[in-house]
């Protein structure tokens, strides 16, 4: 399990506005190349957002669904970009003092995956998830600007 924290100069509700914001995921998330489309009702549990991951030759398109919300505390994720493991993302957000203490926890589904990636795999996930908190952190502080472009419609989006 790969655990990260940061504290953002935001109060919990504009953090969580971010990522409330499908839009969003391809500037802070690391690896992140864009975000094809989303589900009307995202970040509702069940709504999902379509993805592309990678560096041109290797682009790999897939997707990340919600399987928890509690705004503005609460965002549990599966991120999926195959042929890696599924990943399950936990991002807490708690009030401190004029801002916001944000942790990250995010282990792969995969119970062997878990024990054969051991330490190395949670020291890589960690790593990346470092910048992705510092990404994220410059949204919702202002100081790198969000997406403007609307995204299409996923297509057979269930979520409600």
């Amino acid at each position: 399990m790969a655990r990260n924290e940061i504290f953002i100069r935001a109060r919990p509700e504009a953090v969580f506005e971010v990522l409330a914001d499908a839009r969003t995921y391809g500037e802070w998330v690391v690896g992140s190349r864009k975000v094809r489309a989303a589900d009307e009702h995202w970040p509702a549990p069940g709504s999902a957002f379509d993805h592309s991951v990678g560096k041109a030759p290797v682009i790999i398109r897939d997707d990340t669904t919600v399987v928890d919300a509690r705004p503005p505390e609460m965002l549990e994720l599966r991120a999926r970009a195959r042929p890696f493991p599924t990943g399950r993302i936990t991002l807490c957000l708690r009030p401190d003092g004029d801002g916001t203490r944000v942790t990250m926890i995010e282990e792969p589904t995969s119970p062997v995956v878990g024990r054969l990636g051991g330490r190395l795999l949670d020291a890589a996930i960690r790593l990346r998830n470092r910048g992705s908190l510092r990404r994220l952190k410059a949204l919702a502080e202002g100081t790198a600007p969000r997406p403007e472009e609307a995204l299409p419609r996923r297509q057979g989006s269930r979520a409600a």
